[in-house]
């Protein structure tokens, strides 16, 4: 379709709808849609073949009576909207998310074209004093440090699940050399009573690679600590957030639900296929529809949209934008491991996790 740069005249009211939509009327004069009469036809007989003539060479008045007025008046119609359509947003400053849902309410010759578009619009945030309440949260926060009653449960644990393996071996053994063995039913209690080996350099060297019973224990608590200090942030975030959240208020928009469900799917999708399982599989094994699953998700999908908004909301009020050179290091790390992968979706969606990482380390420093 060809692009004309000037835009059509046309009138518009905009109405705000529940759940962050804006209902758009919009009135244009007939004479815009006459406008894009000749590419309508253009556009409809593109495919049209008609004997005696030559694809592409057919007569302006064949075309018409092949393809009938009410056609031709209804893709012009249909141009004349994509083309003003943006225009209304730009100039009615409206932050559209999504496509919008477009009904012609009026196309006949001699009026004008009149027709609504529905659409969601980035949603108004009223945040609560965050800062207070992330200083609240940050009173009680857990310590990350690892304790000896820690490191001697996680070596017990080891410990246990190294015999139960052997002890399940042995016996596997035992039943391929002589089919006779009784079947001994071992509960987890019965392996509770059975005393550990002892802990003795000699011993450790059996677990892995290690050199000393000292060794053994510092690596393990190395780990860790590691393993806890994510644990232990990750869930200190999860109450700041939770906390803010809660007293934030926003009217959703559906479609950014949507958009966090079909990321879920999305997610769900890439595990089965690692475990060579299909979607379809592994709902017929739960007994459940994806309309299920939609519903299901729908409150921790709401919980993700929100929190998002509200992180970028935050980082806005606070002028916070991540390092760019962390963020050139993290593209490049990126582009290298998926090499077809579009550089600007790349660097958004790296912002995107550093900027909300600098957000809560700002939260969590209060």
């Amino acid at each position: 379709m060809a692009h004309h740069h000037h835009s059509h005249p046309y009138t518009a009211t905009v109405e705000k709808k529940e759940k962050s939509t804006v209902l758009i009327s919009v009135e244009i004069p007939e004479s815009a849609v006459i406008e894009h009469r000749a590419s309508a036809i253009k556009a409809l007989g593109q495919h049209i073949k008609i004997d005696g003539f030559r694809a592409g060479h057919i007569p302006e008045k064949v075309l018409v009576a092949q393809i009938g007025e009410m056609a031709i008046l209804t893709e012009a119609a249909e141009e004349t909207i994509r083309h003003t359509y943006p225009h209304v947003l730009q100039d009615k400053e409206i932050d559209a998310i999504g496509a919008p849902d477009i009904v012609i309410t009026k196309l006949a010759p001699g009026n004008p074209l009149t027709f609504t578009a529905t659409v969601a619009v980035l949603p108004t945030l009223e945040l609560p004093d965050y800062k207070k309440i992330a200083k609240e949260q940050n009173a009680d926060k857990k310590s990350t440090a690892v304790t000896d009653a820690e490191v001697d449960e996680a070596i017990e644990k080891l410990l246990r699940q190294k015999m139960a393996y052997e002890r399940l071996q042995g016996k596997a053994q035992k039943q391929k050399e002589n089919a006779d063995v009784p079947e001994t039913i071992e509960t987890e209690e019965d392996y509770s009573k059975i005393p550990l080996p002892e802990l003795t350099d000699e011993y450790v060297t059996t677990l892995g690679n290690f050199t000393s019973v000292e060794n053994f224990k510092s690596q393990l608590r190395t780990h860790l600590e590691i393993e806890k200090k994510d644990e232990v942030i990750g869930a200190h975030r999860a109450k700041v957030t939770d906390a803010i959240i809660d007293k934030t208020v926003v009217d959703m928009p559906q479609v950014l639900i949507d958009s966090e469900i079909d990321q879920m799917f999305g997610q769900m999708e890439t595990d089965l296929t690692r475990a060579n399982l299909t979607i379809d599989n592994y709902l017929e094994h739960l007994k459940k529809t994806r309309d299920d699953l939609r519903a299901e998700w729908a409150p921790s999908a709401e919980k993700r949209a929100k929190l998002q908004l509200v992180l970028n909301e935050i980082a806005k009020n606070e002028a916070i934008e991540p390092d760019k050179a962390a963020v050139e290091v993290e593209v490049e790390r990126l582009l290298s491991q998926f090499k077809d992968a579009n550089v600007d979706r790349v660097r958004v969606y790296i912002e995107s996790v550093l900027r909300n990482d600098a957000v809560m380390k700002m939260l969590e420093s209060v």
